[in-house]
């Protein structure tokens, strides 16, 4: 008697372990937060900081020195990831990654073209028959740089195109992806670094996202092929009201559908991020002396709400961007807006 009364006693211990560990388990699973991996841009480190309420429940974000890649790291819920690379993937009919209308990353590519100091060329209507290295050939940037050309009446196989890194500090790596690179454009030889072949002529410019240490230099061998950058940015703005985008935030499709509201509590955290960036940015004395003028010839030439969010307010853009996809030959159609950005994403915000 005394034997069955301990082994009753032992089984409703044990329901009741099994039951807690239950409850834990469920409850982790609840609350369990989205890995979410971007580059360390100022307008989302109020997100990895804390400073906007739940997100802390929602979000473990991750800050990065490069792109991540929801492709091949299976460990993440979503990321930053190129608006070139989004967009092809759909094309191809992959819609494991879904993007949303929030554009992690804008830039105007005008700046993007280098030159050597000593060069005859000012403008890219001069580079027809020119020799021109870039540092990835599907790049959205490269794309959008590739577009300026156009815009210039120079035809993409008016020019001899080469891939390769800008440096010999970079990296090997895969510049090409999934995309053939056409006639007029090979590979360089790996002991030849972009600006090595702006040295010594073989190049005649180079176009990358981001400029090289040495750029800076007082006694720099580079510079800039406009004569007046800011000026020809800023009339690029006036005449499409929208300043490139190159990276946005994609989801996995499996996660967002188990969660209906996601998308809009995704935007509604990186918008406030941003909004509190900008809101703050005049108190970034650290980055230069300058910042405050800075500030005030950007917003003189293209306003407060350089980065708007929502479908409608990019609608533009992102045509523009998929028919240089097209007249570049790196996709055959346009793919259909609501197949690119199938969420509803709430009120269409900015700034």
């Amino acid at each position: 008697m005394f034997s069955n009364n301990i082994c009753i006693a032992l089984h409703f211990v044990l329901d009741i372990v099994c039951a807690i560990s239950e409850l834990k388990h469920n409850k982790e699973v609840c609350v369990s937060l989205l890995r979410i991996a971007t580059r360390r841009w100022a307008h989302v480190l109020p997100l990895a900081l804390g400073d906007i309420p739940g997100a802390e429940e929602l979000i473990d974000l991750e800050l990065r020195h490069s792109t991540p890649s929801l492709w091949s790291e299976p460990n993440l819920d979503g990321a930053e990831t190129s608006f070139s690379s989004y967009v092809r993937a759909r094309a191809e009919g992959d819609t494991s990654v879904t993007a949303l209308p929030f554009f992690i990353m804008r830039g105007f590519r005008h700046r993007c073209f280098i030159v050597n100091k000593l060069s005859h060329l000012h403008s890219p209507s001069e580079l027809r028959g020119a020799t021109v290295g870039l540092t990835g050939w599907p790049d959205s940037g490269n794309t959008w740089t590739r577009a300026i050309v156009r815009d210039h009446g120079i035809e993409l196989d008016e020019v001899a195109w080469r891939v390769g890194r800008l440096t010999g500090s970079h990296p090997e790596q895969d510049r090409l992806g999934r995309s053939p690179l056409p006639p007029e454009a090979d590979v360089t030889a790996r002991e030849q670094p972009l600006l090595d072949g702006l040295l010594d002529g073989t190049l005649d410019a180079v176009m990358t996202p981001f400029m090289p240490e040495s750029f800076l230099a007082p006694d720099s061998p580079f510079r800039v092929l406009f004569e007046d950058t800011q000026a020809t940015e800023a009339a690029y703005f006036s005449e499409r009201r929208y300043i490139p985008g190159l990276h946005l935030l994609t989801v996995r499709t499996s996660v967002l559908a188990h969660r209906p509201t996601l998308a809009d509590e995704l935007m509604g955290a990186f918008t406030e991020a941003q909004r509190l960036s900008h809101r703050d940015r005049s108190k970034l004395q650290d980055v230069t002396p300058w910042t405050n003028e800075a500030l005030r010839l950007s917003v003189a030439a293209v306003g407060h709400e350089f980065n708007p969010v929502g479908l409608e307010r990019n609608r533009p853009m992102i045509e523009d961007f998929q028919r240089e996809l097209c007249e570049q030959h790196l996709m055959r159609s346009p793919v259909p807006l609501h197949e690119l950005f199938p969420y509803s994403t709430g009120s269409e915000a900015t700034l």
